[in-house]
């Protein structure tokens, strides 16, 4: 007995209800699908930072007296070399690559990739830069035990906004979630939309 063969796809008429139906849900995914990956670009970004932040701190001081309120704080000038780090971090790839170039030659990708990004972080630095809040003793406590992989942990930070053309103002922009149940709710979208790798994007 031969095979049954499959049905064809029923095609709509162009101008028929289901048709339009059609198109809507295929416009929606569009969509859905953009909104998910300017979301994963933007938790991406957030972990770098965070991430670039924490391993800049310097050494937690000895002798500490546990459950004694913290008194250690990075000073405003301190947050703003750790900023302006992340902002340069880049530099030593771009002259590299800007060397290897014959001179005459166009651009490369990398190199425009690179400059783009930096020329991003720098106009971000100069409006306002989100971080936790290093000059304040308990945040900072708190943000030394993150274990560098849960965005969701953020929330329960203080944080600020800084910016190099204000060098000497500090304006808290966030205060932590209530209590560390609400932190991890709120973290659980930014958590799944992180990736695991933290650069920003491919230099090589």
């Amino acid at each position: 007995m031969p095979p049954k063969s499959k049905a064809p796809k029923k095609v709509f008429h162009p101008d028929s209800r289901k048709a339009g139906q059609l198109a809507r849900n295929a416009l929606r995914k569009g969509k859905l699908g953009n909104l998910r990956t300017k979301r994963t670009k933007k938790a991406y970004s957030l972990l770098d930072l965070y991430v670039f932040f924490h391993a800049a701190l310097p050494p937690a001081p000895e002798g500490l007296v546990p459950g004694a309120e913290p008194t250690e704080a990075l000073t405003l000038p301190e947050l703003h070399a750790i900023a302006r780090a992340w902002v340069a971090r880049h530099d030593g790839m771009l002259a590299e690559e800007q060397a290897s170039q014959r001179k005459g030659r166009p651009k490369s990708a990398r190199e425009m990739r690179i400059e783009e990004l930096r020329l991003r972080e720098q106009e971000t630095y100069r409006t306002g830069m989100e971080l936790p809040d290093l000059t304040d003793p308990p945040t900072l406590e708190r943000f030394r035990k993150w274990d560098v992989t849960s965005l969701g942990y953020a929330h329960l930070l203080h944080f600020v906004r800084i910016s190099s053309e204000l060098p000497d103002v500090i304006v808290r922009s966030r205060a932590p979630a209530a209590s560390a149940a609400e932190a991890v709710r709120e973290g659980e979208e930014e958590d799944e939309e992180a990736p695991e790798l933290l650069d920003e994007m491919d230099m090589t």
